[in-house]
């Protein structure tokens, strides 16, 4: 399987990790580090990178507090924990959408995205969050979803910390 989508795009996602996820170590599809997802989209390379910088600049780190568990994806197959409304957190969220859509990125789930973004952190096994638990999202990373096409890794490309702006890249 290949890593590029429809018209030579490539399949990216913006997340805040919670657990360490360095640039440039790449991880098992099935074995992602805790994290939030901000957006998963299809863009150029560079242009996904220029289109979250570009958005980011300097931003402050949502503080965000862990909220009860759901059922997600296809028969609610998969255990989340939601993470409560945050505006920061909303506002990185939409920042990079509209980077992303302003760019000429496909955004994937559109319907989950804006109004209907819902913020969530996905159980891996026995690492989780617990209800009540107060996060500081320091990062922005840019996901991989294909590195050299391969869909059954990950790679974190680039990372950005908050107040800085400043990219890590790998």
């Amino acid at each position: 399987m290949t890593g590029a989508a429809a018209g030579g795009l490539h399949p990216f996602v913006a997340v805040a990790f919670v657990e360490p996820a360095p640039v440039g170590e790449r991880f098992g599809k099935r074995h992602w580090p805790l994290h939030v997802t901000l957006l998963r989209f299809d863009m150029a390379p560079e242009a996904a990178r220029e289109a979250v910088s570009g958005a980011l600049g300097v931003f402050e780190p949502p503080h965000v507090t862990v909220g009860h568990d759901a059922d997600f994806g296809y028969r609610g197959r998969v255990r989340v924990s939601l993470v409560e409304p945050d505006t920061a957190l909303q506002s990185l969220h939409d920042r990079i959408r509209v980077a992303v859509a302003d760019a000429g990125g496909r955004v994937h789930s559109p319907q989950h995205t804006g109004h209907g973004f819902r913020p969530h952190i996905t159980v891996q096994g026995d690492r989780r969050v617990a209800r009540g638990d107060r996060l500081v999202l320091g990062t922005v990373s840019l996901v991989d979803m294909a590195p050299h096409g391969d869909s059954d890794w990950r790679l974190p490309v680039a990372e950005w910390a908050a107040r800085s702006g400043q990219e890590t890249a790998g």
